[in-house]
């Protein structure tokens, strides 16, 4: 059965209650919710138990090895031009001005900044990328990375696409999750205004309903292929209700596995607290929890937001809180390592040095089903492909699409990478010192 505009207003209001008394939880546990114990499918889960690789993220030759001389030089000028900021501002302008003209840049983005953080324009495109992250050990994610349209024969073709991904996926170890954007399948001011708690007309309904017809389609042929999708996390203003969303499809298809996975975002100071409730639901209620965690991608957008309205940021105070509620929210779910599948997306070094040793403390397995490391193409493979080396499940982010719809993915990559302290400079530094070790010229 599909979720209707009322089954949400009443899923709203409970979730609405839920997150008033996690104010009320006690805070400092080291396990928190109680562990729960082992159900019959986590007691029948295989897992690689042998020795164990010292992990080193310095191991530039790992890191690179999926890369042709050529590559790595590509890479060593792309990192170059990025790391200057005045022209990773400047470049989404003069970029779309020389489209608009019609100069013929699009081949030239192609080779270049597409070449190294994107797949492909199809799926058939990225077929040579899945095939060099395997022979590393890391596998696909497949992310259809079209955005700004919002039109519903263009909701119905995403839809349809991300499917597509899915039946990709769907019997081959290289691809071991999926994932899509609500947005992607309905119209954003439709789901401010369900966020916002506003009645929708007759024809607001339908829309929505249809919105959940996508949502649902996806992730049941997720489930009926076990192909795990994650839902990724969007504004603070539409969250809610993708919130909402995730939740009743985890009820519905994480019965027996995690399949379904909701996205935390941990710049947000109040999402340990929703992890945790969610962690507590799932146990209570007899699914098994999806959580991806990650810092979060719109912290400029919601300063910018929560500045002009006049209401409190709801983004951590600084880096260090951040820094703090993720590893907060790693230790959570390790602990409750039975009831809670997870993805930890992240390009910290630390963070994935934390968590790769509590897995050690708890003795759970490198390649536990539960557990996957995630980053982006193109991005921190001295993390990717390390971790990899030394039996850990890792999968990288491969977006793709037709390079013009694929423009606001790449400019926001440049940007928000850019703004990272020290990100640029690491990525060129490990790319300098591959150089040396291959004795490479400029």
């Amino acid at each position: 059965m599909l979720i209707t505009y009322e089954f949400y207003l009443c899923t709203y209001a409970t979730t609405m209650s839920r997150r008033s008394q996690t104010k009320n939880l006690a805070h400092g546990s080291s396990v928190w919710p109680p562990e729960k114990k082992p159900t019959k499918y986590m007691q029948n889960i295989k897992t690689d138990s042998s020795p164990r690789i010292p992990l080193s993220f310095e191991n530039t030759k790992i890191a690179f090895k999926h890369q042709m001389d050529a590559d790595l030089q590509r890479a060593y000028w792309l990192f170059k031009i990025i790391n200057v900021n005045f022209l990773a501002k400047i470049g989404p302008s003069i970029t779309n001005f020389a489209i608009k003209i019609g100069l013929p840049i699009q081949s030239l983005i192609k080779a270049t900044i597409f070449r190294h953080f994107c797949g492909g324009e199809t799926i058939a495109e990225c077929e040579s990328v899945i095939g060099v992250l395997a022979r590393g050990g890391v596998g696909t994610i497949l992310d259809y990375s079209v955005e700004g349209e919002e039109d519903e024969l263009v909701f119905d073709a995403t839809c349809e696409e991300i499917i597509q991904t899915i039946k990709r996926a769907d019997g081959d170890q290289r691809i071991p999750l999926t994932v899509f954007k609500v947005t992607g399948l309905g119209r954003f001011g439709l789901l401010e205004k369900l966020d916002a708690g506003q009645a929708l007309s007759p024809s607001e309904k339908a829309e929505f309903e249809r919105v959940n017809s996508r949502v649902d389609r996806i992730c049941k042929t997720g489930y009926d292929a076990g192909v795990p999708v994650m839902v990724d996390a969007e504004e603070t203003w539409i969250q809610d209700t993708i919130d909402s969303l995730a939740i009743e499809m985890m009820r519905k298809y994480n019965q027996k596995k995690p399949l379904i996975f909701n996205t935390y975002q941990l710049y947000r100071h109040d999402k340990v607290d929703s992890l945790k409730k969610d962690i507590l639901l799932a146990q209570t209620s007899g699914f098994i929890l999806g959580a991806k965690l990650v810092r979060g991608a719109y912290l400029e957008k919601e300063c910018k937001r929560a500045q002009e309205l006049g209401y409190p940021s709801p983004i951590q105070p600084n880096k260090q809180a951040t820094d703090q509620a993720y590893n907060e929210a790693v230790q959570c779910c390790v602990n409750n390592i039975a009831s809670v599948g997870f993805v930890a997306g992240t390009h910290n070094e630390t963070s994935c040095k934390r968590l790769a040793d509590l897995l050690n403390e708890h003795g759970i397995a490198h390649n536990h089903p539960h557990v996957y490391f995630s980053q982006l193409l193109g991005m921190s493979d001295n993390l990717s492909f390390n971790l990899a080396d030394a039996g850990y499940n890792v999968a990288k982010y491969v977006p793709y699409g037709p390079v013009k719809a694929v423009l606001p993915y790449l400019f926001r990559r440049a940007q928000e990478n850019t703004s990272i302290a020290g990100q640029m400079g690491r990525e060129l530094k490990l790319i300098i010192r591959e150089r040396t070790r291959r004795r490479l010229q400029n």
